[in-house]
């Protein structure tokens, strides 16, 4: 599990591990993406757009006991690389805008929890504002995106990098 409110970080060979918690983790994280966009295929016109919202722990794991909550991030960039193969003939786009650690309730909640040293492994070492993720969602949605697809955009101050 990540280390957020509540959840203890848990490696995966810990005898204690929660596996009700992964299932739970998985089912929003991952199913939860799943059905909403497959849901959204059956309305969204020719030219639509879908973008996920995943996690720069979907493509680096980054720290101990994040595995399961990064391989369900990881799940979500696959399938929207499969979907934009599939809905490649209708013109419907479909990314992932994977956003860095940001200042919310989440991250103010993980003070203390979060590694140490975590944001001096960023390119820019600053939390991402809600504006700079939001904007790239916004570009994703808009005329200007129509051939992008399959793609991951990282907002995350260089975080993957």
């Amino acid at each position: 599990m990540p280390p957020w409110p509540g959840r203890a970080i848990s490696k995966i060979d810990d005898p204690a591990i929660d596996n009700a918690a992964m299932d739970r983790q998985w089912s929003i994280n991952t199913h939860g993406v799943i059905a909403t966009l497959r849901a959204a295929v059956k309305v969204l016109p020719e030219g639509g757009r879908i973008i996920s919202v995943g996690s720069g722990l979907g493509t680096r794991v980054a720290f101990a006991g994040t595995t399961d909550y990064a391989a369900s991030k990881a799940a979500i960039v696959a399938y929207s690389r499969g979907a934009a193969r599939d809905l490649g003939a209708r013109k419907i786009t479909v990314n992932v805008v994977q956003a860095g650690v940001m200042d919310t309730d989440m991250a103010a909640n993980s003070q203390g929890k979060l590694p140490p040293g975590l944001l001096e492994t960023f390119a820019i070492p600053r939390y991402a504002t809600l504006e700079e993720v939001t904007a790239t969602i916004v570009f994703l949605a808009g005329p200007e995106a129509g051939f992008i697809t399959g793609s991951v955009i990282e907002v995350n101050g260089g975080f993957t990098a």
